[in-house]
C-alpha cells in the first residue's frame, strides 16, 4: 500500500484508513499482498513506543508474574482461605497474576486457539461480510476495537469479538469456522467467572455472592485475536499501551509471547504458559473496590515471528447492571478509606473512553472526587 499524501507532501491519514478499510482484509490482507514496508497508518509516534523491543529472549525486564493454583479451591476450608490471600496480594500489588489448575480442559483451550486461527486465515471473502468498525454490532472482524479518531494509528493485529449480552448470543451469528469451540469456550468461562466472583468478593473481605449479585461480570466479549507476522515490528504495536475498561479480563494466549505488563515503571514480559490463563484487573473493578485492588497498563509488541494467537474474554456487566449507577462499594468505604471515586453511569464510562480512544490510557482520573 503506498502512503497516500494530501498534494503538499503531508501524510492522509484519512485516505488510508479509507483505502484500508474498503480492502476488508484487515491486516492479515497487507500480509498476504507481501507488504515489505510498513504502511503510514500503522506506524506508532516514537514515544507510544517508548523503547519498544522486538521480542527475543534477552530482551525485557524479567518478572516473576504471581501464579496461583486453583487445585481444591471448591473444597473451602485452609486451601480456599489461602488462594484468597493469594488473590488479594496480587489484584493489590500486580493486578495481573497466572491462574494453573483452572478446570478448563487443555483441548478445549488448544481447539480454542486453533479455531481463532481457522477462522483468521480463511479466505478473505469469508470474513468480508462482517467487517465493520460499529461497537453495537454483537460480532464483526476489524484491526480496532472501534472507528479510529483523527490521526490515530492503527495496531498491528486483527479481531473477531463475539459478545455475549447476559451469557447469551445466537449461535448463528458466530462464524461457522469457529462456532463449535466459540460456544464450548465462553460456557468453560463463564463457570469460572462465577468462581472467580466469589474469591474477589472474599479477597475484598464480602460475602461470597456479593459480585455476583451486582451482576458486574454477567456479559463477556470475547476477543479472538490474531497478530499476524510484521515487516517493521519496531515502528508499530499490536495492542498500544492501556489498562483494561471492564471489570476483569481472563487471557489465553498461546506459545509466541508479547504481552508486557507495566510494573515498577518498567515494560515487563509476560510470557506463555501452556495450559494457564492470565487474569488482569480491570478499571471498573479498581473503582468498585475503591482502589483495593489495581488496574495495570499493558501491551502487545508487535514481532517479526506469528502469527500469534490469543483470546481475551472481557467481564462486564448486565444490561440490568448496566442501566444503575456505579461507584465504590459501600461496605469498602469508611472513615479511614474515604470513597475515592464519583458515581456514575456505565453508558458516561463507555463513552468517555469511545471519545478519547488512544488518547488516554486509563479512565480513572476522570471519575475521581475533586480534591478541591
Amino acid at each position: 500500500m503506498a502512503v497516500p499524501t494530501n498534494g503538499n507532501g503531508h501524510y492522509d491519514w484519512a485516505k488510508e484508513v479509507k483505502e484500508f478499510d474498503e480492502t476488508k482484509a484487515g491486516v492479515k490482507g497487507l500480509v498476504d499482498a507481501g507488504v515489505t514496508k510498513l504502511p503510514r497508518l500503522f506506524v506508532h509516534p516514537r514515544d507510544k513506543l517508548e523503547s519498544h523491543p522486538q521480542i527475543k529472549s534477552t530482551d525485557g525486564v524479567k518478572i516473576e508474574l504471581p501464579t496461583i493454583d486453583f487445585e481444591g479451591v471448591k473444597d473451602g476450608g485452609a486451601r480456599r482461605r489461602e488462594v484468597v490471600e493469594e488473590i488479594r496480594i496480587a489484584g493489590q500489588e500486580w493486578g495481573f497474576f497466572r491462574i494453573v489448575n483452572h478446570g478448563i480442559p487443555l483441548h478445549t483451550m488448544d481447539a480454542m486457539l486453533d479455531a481463532v486461527r481457522r477462522f483468521h486465515e480463511q479466505p478473505t471473502e469469508e470474513k468480508m461480510p462482517l467487517y465493520s468498525a460499529d461497537s453495537r454490532k454483537k460480532v464483526r472482524f476489524n484491526s480496532n476495537n472501534g472507528p479510529l479518531r483523527e490521526n490515530e494509528s492503527a495496531s498491528w493485529r486483527d479481531i473477531l469479538t463475539c459478545v455475549f449480552q447476559d451469557d447469551h448470543l445466537d449461535p448463528e451469528d458466530i462464524p461457522l469456522a469457529c462456532r463449535r469451540e466459540v460456544q464450548e469456550y465462553v460456557k468453560c468461562m463463564i463457570e469460572l467467572r462465577e468462581t472467580m466472583a466469589e474469591l474477589l468478593s472474599e479477597a475484598l473481605g464480602l460475602n461470597s455472592d456479593y459480585l455476583s449479585r451486582m451482576e458486574c461480570m454477567k456479559s463477556e466479549a470475547l476477543a479472538c485475536l490474531y497478530y499476524p507476522t510484521c515487516p517493521e515490528p519496531e515502528k508499530t504495536l499490536g495492542t498500544p499501551k492501556h489498562s483494561d475498561t471492564t471489570f476483569l479480563t481472563l487471557l489465553m494466549q498461546d506459545n509466541i509471547g508479547g504481552l508486557q505488563i507495566l510494573h515498577d515503571d518498567k515494560w515487563a514480559d509476560v510470557p506463555p504458559v501452556h495450559g494457564a490463563l492470565i487474569a488482569n484487573i480491570g478499571d471498573l473493578m479498581q473503582i468498585i473496590s475503591n482502589d483495593k485492588f489495581t488496574s495495570v497498563e499493558h501491551r502487545v509488541v508487535a514481532q517479526a515471528v506469528g502469527p500469534r494467537i490469543s483470546v481475551a474474554c472481557f467481564l462486564m456487566p448486565s444490561q440490568r447492571a448496566a442501566g444503575k449507577p456505579f461507584g465504590p462499594i459501600k461496605e469498602l468505604v469508611s472513615d479511614e478509606n474515604p470513597r475515592i471515586y464519583r458515581e456514575f453511569m456505565f453508558r458516561e464510562y463507555y463513552e468517555y473512553y469511545k471519545t478519547k480512544g488512544q488518547h488516554v490510557n486509563s479512565a480513572l482520573p476522570h471519575f475521581w472526587i475533586s480534591k478541591e
